[in-house]
């Protein structure tokens, strides 16, 4: 009887880690980039339509915007530390990622209309990078763009002249025809970032 109970568990086992197995590769069947993750991807829909200025004044969609893969960050150019330094890293994942012969947008989205004029932004990206392409508008354009993507930003004290602007500081991965496919933290370095775009383009 113990060998029949002892069997039985064997069996059990073998069969939930058979499921298991079959979970994780069904899993992984339905999403051609689960092996280039870095993690959890929380549910509902982050990216989708805007309409905003770039830094040569032009009136542009999503669409116009994200015509190649792109890594695409909310900030503002006053910001003293955050900002230059997120979107310098993302700037060289990109020219990392184009020595391995892959072209991908640096994108940045200005939470701060009233000082990020078109020609305060085309300063900014010509110091990030020449690819980048700088974004403004109106508050209602900006505040759409910023819930489109679930990011956050508040203005601490508008009646200073140097106010600061709380925001979060994730850059989103957007894919052509896909959208959004993935988010980076700040601690991911360049290396980092470029090693996982480029396995999500391999993937594509």
């Amino acid at each position: 009887m113990t060998k029949y109970y002892a069997g039985a568990a064997i069996a059990a086992v073998v069969a939930l880690l058979g499921g298991s197995a079959l979970w994780v590769y069904s899993k992984n069947a339905a999403d051609p980039y689960a092996q280039c993750r870095g993690g959890q991807v929380a549910g509902g829909t982050i990216g989708g339509p805007f309409t905003l200025v770039n830094q040569r004044g032009e009136t542009v969609t999503d669409k116009d915007v994200i015509q190649k893969p792109s890594l695409v960050y909310f900030g503002y150019t006053f910001c003293p530390d955050v900002c230059p330094l997120d979107n310098a890293r993302n700037a060289e994942a990109v020219d990392i990622l184009e020595e391995m012969g892959l072209d991908v947008t640096p994108v940045f989205i200005s939470v701060d209309p009233k000082r990020d004029t078109p020609e305060v932004l085309s300063e900014f990206a010509e110091i990030m990078h020449p690819k980048m392409i700088a974004l403004t508008g109106t508050e209602e354009q900006v505040k759409a763009a910023s819930l489109a993507y679930k990011t956050y930003f508040k203005i601490q004290d508008p009646t200073d002249e140097y106010y600061l602007v709380d925001h979060s500081t994730f850059t989103y991965l957007m894919l052509p025809e896909k959208g959004f496919v993935d988010f980076f933290k700040r601690d991911v370095t360049p290396d980092q970032m470029a090693e996982r775009v480029a396995c999500f383009l391999g993937a594509t």
